[in-house]
């Protein structure tokens, strides 16, 4: 379980537009947040990036990230009793841990949990602030700085599993999606360690495969993707290759898809040959 620790080094993050006052905002005014948008945009480094900021003294805001899943259970988040030799001892899950002592509690794509387990959620993220506990027979009422933020992909999601109005509403909803290609490029630059030239070829070969339409590619390549082809490229790796196992074969199974990703990846890093 992460805990508060020393200040670290301020994580690497380039605001897209308004999100990071935003996201202050509605941590000062104990709102709960909803992340929107594709896989592999920095949704995740956005809230470290946030925990860094938002912390108050020499001691690191406290984030825990929670992966949601269909065998996620009330008690995997709120806490359950065990037993440890002859005797059973409670055991507070993330959820109540952080609601206990302050800090983020990151739900990362809460639609993949079952439904049942996201109903526990529903009084933290209103204006009681509080977790009942069935089971240690207390409402916990929320500590002053805790957070709760949940993010979810509305382009990947089926309507079975789309957030219900009762849950959406009770949030304030930050959208990130791909960044501008100047943008992109800066970061893969920074995060793959290429040069600038690599890093815009990289920005434009994503720009152009996400512009394809296809039933076969769900998403077009994040910009997560587009670093680990430049983490490959800046150890070796040819070009092509790099995005062919990074990008093309990654985000698809659909040889058409294939094939018209290598077309690209061809004409844009022509120049290499």
């Amino acid at each position: 379980m992460n805990v508060a620790t020393s200040r670290t080094e301020k994580p690497y993050y380039i605001p897209q537009a308004d999100e990071v006052e935003v996201f202050r905002a509605a941590y000062q005014g104990r709102m709960p947040v909803l992340l929107k948008g594709p896989t592999g945009v920095g949704k995740t480094r956005f809230l470290e990036y946030m925990s860094w900021d938002l912390s108050e003294t020499d001691e690191q805001l406290r984030m825990e990230t929670v992966s949601c899943n269909d065998d996620l259970t009330v008690g995997d988040l709120v806490g359950r009793y065990v037993l440890e030799g002859g005797d059973t001892r409670w055991i507070d899950g993330p959820l109540l841990s952080v609601a206990r002592t302050g800090g983020i509690c990151y739900l990362d794509e809460i639609v993949e949990a079952r439904k049942d387990t996201m109903v526990v959620i529903h009084s933290l993220s209103d204006h009681r602030r509080e977790l009942p506990v069935s089971r240690l027979g207390e409402t916990i009422t929320a500590h002053e700085h805790f957070q709760l933020v949940v993010s979810y992909n509305p382009g990947y999601q089926s309507t079975v599993k789309d957030l219900k109005d009762s849950t959406r509403q009770r949030f304030v909803a930050i959208e990130l999606g791909f960044p501008p290609e100047a943008l992109e490029t800066d970061i893969v630059a920074h995060e793959a360690g290429v040069d600038r030239q690599v890093a815009e070829r990289l920005a434009l070969l994503g720009r152009k495969v996400r512009a394809i339409q296809t039933d076969m590619m769900i998403e077009g390549p994040s910009t997560r993707v587009l670093i680990h082809a430049g983490r490959l490229i800046s150890r070796g790796v040819p070009a092509r290759r790099a995005c062919e196992t990074a990008v093309a074969l990654a985000i698809s199974d659909d040889v058409e898809v294939h094939t018209a990703i290598r077309e690209l990846v061809t004409a844009v890093f022509a120049a290499d040959d």
